[in-house]
């Protein structure tokens, strides 16, 4: 299983140098998990930037992973999480949902860089 943090998800839609990275993880939409977090963030991000239409449609394309949605049992592992890494709490959210289904979270995020079964990537400026 796959979970690609909002990091990715933004990169790949901007085409950035990165986008080649996150491109593998985001197509195998049969393994692809997708916590409903990214989908805030992206479509948060996506709507300052270029507007409703472009916001809408990259959700949608999200939707072809599976979305799940926050539990009580991601929310109190998440705080774990959180606490022993020191990740923000959308971080802890993205890493708590990897984890419940045992999936590989991609990032090019650097709070991430180090943690086990996180398929981390530098931002490349």
């Amino acid at each position: 299983m796959i979970v690609v943090d909002s990091s990715g998800w933004l990169e790949y839609f901007a085409d950035g140098p990165n986008a080649g990275f996150f491109a593998k993880p985001i197509t195998d939409t049969a393994r692809l998990i997708v916590p409903t977090i990214s989908r805030l963030e992206v479509f948060k991000r996506v709507l300052q930037q270029r507007g409703e239409d472009p916001a809408l449609q990259a959700v949608a394309q999200m939707k072809q992973g599976e979305v799940v949605a926050l539990d009580a049992q991601i929310a109190l592992s998440a705080a774990h999480l959180g606490v022993t890494h020191k990740l923000p709490l959308a971080d802890s959210l993205m890493l708590a949902t990897a984890r419940k289904y045992s999936a590989v979270l991609w990032s090019q995020d650097a709070d991430f860089e180090g943690i086990e079964s996180v398929r981390f990537v530098a931002k490349a400026m």
